[in-house]
C-alpha cells in the first residue's frame, strides 16, 4: 500500500505541474517565444509597442548608451537606418545601463540627447536589462537564445524577416562595417 500511495502522490504532483505549464507559458515569460516579432515592449516615450509591427523587415537591434566610448555609433546607426529603411531595414535602439552605468538618464533625457546630438529618428524603446538574470528583459532573453549576449554597449543583432537572429556583432563592429552590411544584405535576400 505505501507504494501505491507514493505513486498516487507522484501522479498528483505531475498533474499539478502539467496544469501549471499553460499558466507559465501564457504569462510574462515572453522569452519562450519563437520570434522576436511576437514580443512586446514600450517606446522611449512610455507607449506600448508591439514588435510585430516590424515583422517582414530586417531589424538591427542595438543596446545603446549615452555616455559610452561607442556612443558616436549613433551617427552610423542613423545613416544605416536612413539609407536602408526603404529596403525594409529598421534599426531598433534599446537603452541599457548594464555596462559601466553609461545610460543613467531618464527616458526624456535619453530622447533629447539622441535627437540633439545625433539626429536619431529610428525607433527607440524604454531602458531595459540585457544581462542574464532575474531582471533580464524578455527581449534580451530571446536574443540570448542565439548564444550571444552583449558584453558591452552597442552590440548588434541582425534579426531576419521571420524574427530569428541571423547574426551578432560585438560593440567594436561599426554600423558602416562591411561585415554588418553583408549580414544585412544576406538577411534581405532571404
Amino acid at each position: 500500500m505505501p507504494r501505491l500511495s507514493r505513486r498516487l502522490a507522484l501522479a498528483g504532483a505531475a498533474g499539478l505541474l502539467s496544469l501549471a505549464v499553460p499558466l507559465i507559458s501564457g504569462g510574462p515569460v515572453a522569452a519562450q517565444s519563437d520570434s522576436f516579432y511576437s514580443l512586446k515592449t514600450t517606446t522611449l516615450s512610455g507607449q506600448p509597442a508591439d514588435l510585430g509591427q516590424y515583422a517582414g523587415k530586417v531589424a538591427i537591434v542595438v543596446n545603446v548608451a549615452s555616455q559610452c566610448g561607442f556612443t558616436p555609433q549613433y551617427t552610423g546607426l542613423e545613416k544605416l537606418y536612413e539609407g536602408l529603411k526603404d529596403r525594409g531595414v529598421v534599426v531598433l535602439g534599446f537603452p541599457s545601463n548594464d555596462f559601466g552605468s553609461q545610460e543613467p538618464g531618464s527616458a526624456d533625457e535619453i530622447a533629447t540627447f539622441c535627437k540633439k546630438n545625433y539626429g536619431v529618428t529610428f525607433p527607440m524603446f524604454s531602458k531595459l536589462v540585457t544581462k542574464a538574470g532575474p531582471d533580464q528583459s524578455p527581449i534580451y532573453a530571446f536574443l540570448g537564445k542565439s548564444g550571444q549576449l552583449p558584453s558591452w554597449n552597442f552590440a548588434k543583432y541582425v534579426v531576419g524577416k521571420d524574427g530569428h537572429v541571423v547574426s551578432f556583432f560585438p560593440s567594436k563592429v561599426r554600423p558602416e562595417s562591411k561585415e554588418l552590411r553583408d549580414a544585412i544584405d544576406a538577411a534581405l535576400a532571404r
